[in-house]
């Protein structure tokens, strides 16, 4: 927008539709306020140079008059228009042009007027601009205002024909009545269009601002549901965790009672060794700890870039606790990485969702699966979590994803599980999908839009079959 346009539509106008007038109204006083002044300038020139026959003394000075008030009133309306007061503006600029215009007729006399396009002028701003009251109001005065010289044509010297004044008033009082007619019909259909206009307007806002709330209300459900499931999936955690800490605490005691034997032997080399090794133990606790803690922090989203398989091995710890001794873990991950863009936590979080419901799943012994692969293209991450349960009948299938739906007993499941895994996947871009064989078994698969190609190894290996030691 120019400096120009801006500056015109800068006025504190509250009314809309007045909002909308307010350019064309102060170019419109501009111009009576530039143009009289320049306009009556050269007339007078032209009139003292000689060049234009000088008018009588009285109709110059009602001229002269009239010429000053149009132009004071055209100023002060532009001021009180960019002080916001619009409807005072244009009712005082109208009110002023008006009277300028009976005092202009009866100076010369209203059978010596010519056509004249500033009452037409004066009639279509107050409709358009004010409405139809002030346009029947103008159109009043200016009536009057014709009565009123028709009168004084009576005591002119040499006195006018009052055929000639009655008739001339007629004709002229016609047109105008015609214009405002027409001008009242237009007037009411446009201003209620713009009426109902500027009502669905406001409530097309009103509704945007209660979409924005119920949005702002559904993110924060969101996440204070996926908190929920984080704790969930932490209190699960927690007993593999305590018989983690019992074993390090174990090992922290062995190495602790040993103390007194290897400072009475004398053997100090072996006494740092112990304390190392008490150090070592010590920081794998805290690195537990740690991690939990982490976990189930209620954080707000943090989207970042980083490698799902490194991702899954670093999991693996808190895997094997949720899973326990009878399940066995199976991790399959490329040695190239796989960049995704997402929420680490919540990553963490679909995939212990999906290892805990396997884990109910599976009473006696079995094995969970995790395998990650890139497509062709490198641009689509497939993650696939399969297990050896029993799987899901097709009713169950249909339903698994609605929130609150569980078939665990009361008390064992919140059904929120899954709904929240699928929203986890669909925020950063995803898909998940289930699947279950006539052969028995449950495979999830995600898939997820790589944040970069893949590029070559960087000497991670694939883990194989897990056979190592729970901690």
């Amino acid at each position: 927008m120019n400096p120009i346009s801006r500056w015109l539509n800068t006025p504190p106008i509250a009314n809309p539709v007045d909002r909308r007038n307010a350019p064309f109204m102060q170019i419109l006083l501009l111009f009576f306020g530039i143009f009289v002044p320049l306009n009556k300038a050269i007339f007078l020139y032209a009139i003292f140079s000689g060049s234009w026959q000088k008018p009588g003394s009285m109709q110059l000075y009602a001229d002269l008059a009239t010429d000053i008030l149009l132009i004071a009133s055209a100023w002060i309306a532009l001021r009180l228009i960019r002080r916001g007061l619009f409807h005072k503006g244009v009712t005082l600029f109208l009110s002023v042009t008006a009277l300028c215009v009976g005092v202009a007729y009866a100076s010369v006399g209203l059978a010596h007027v010519r056509p004249d396009p500033i009452p037409l002028l004066l009639l279509s701003l107050a409709g358009l601009v004010l409405g139809r009251r002030p346009l029947w109001l103008m159109l009043a005065s200016l009536s009057a205002m014709l009565l009123i010289c028709a009168v004084l044509d009576f005591f002119r010297a040499p006195p006018i024909a009052p055929s000639a004044s009655i008739g001339k008033a007629i004709s002229i009082f016609g047109i105008w009545l015609i214009i405002t007619l027409v001008l009242d019909r237009t007037v009411a259909a446009l201003r209620k269009s713009l009426e109902e206009s500027e009502r669905r307007r406001r409530a097309l806002e009103q509704s945007n601002l209660n979409l924005r709330d119920v949005i702002e209300e559904r993110e924060r459900t969101q996440t204070q549901l996926i908190h929920s499931q984080k704790m969930d999936a932490a209190g699960r955690l927690a007993s593999g965790l305590a018989h983690d800490f019992n074993n390090v605490l174990v090992v922290i005691l062995g190495y602790a009672q040993q103390r007194n034997q290897l400072a009475k032997d004398g053997e100090i080399p072996a006494l740092v060794s112990t304390l190392e090794s008490i150090e070592v133990a010590t920081r794998r606790a805290m690195a537990i700890s740690r991690k939990l803690l982490n976990f189930s922090r209620l954080e707000v989203a943090n989207a970042e870039t980083f490698d799902a398989g490194t991702a899954i091995q670093e999991l693996q710890s808190m895997l094997r606790q949720l899973l326990g001794n009878r399940i066995r873990l199976q991790l399959d991950t490329p040695k190239r990485p796989l960049p995704i863009h997402m929420d680490r936590n919540h990553f963490e979080l679909a995939i212990l969702n999906i290892a805990g419901n396997s884990r109910d799943a599976m009473h006696e012994t079995g094995t969970f699966r995790i395998s990650a692969s890139a497509d062709s293209e490198a641009t689509l991450l497939t993650l696939t979590l399969s297990d050896d349960g029993p799987g899901m009948s097709e009713a169950v299938l249909a339903n698994a994803f609605d929130p609150f739906f569980t078939t665990k007993p009361s008390g064992e499941g919140t059904g929120l599980g899954l709904s929240v895994v699928r929203d986890i996947v669909a925020k950063a871009g995803g898909t998940t999908h289930l699947d279950c064989p006539s052969a028995g078994g449950t495979t999830t698969k995600i898939e997820l839009p790589l944040a970069q190609p893949v590029a070559g190894g960087r000497g991670r290996g694939t883990t194989s079959p897990d056979t190592l030691p729970v901690l």
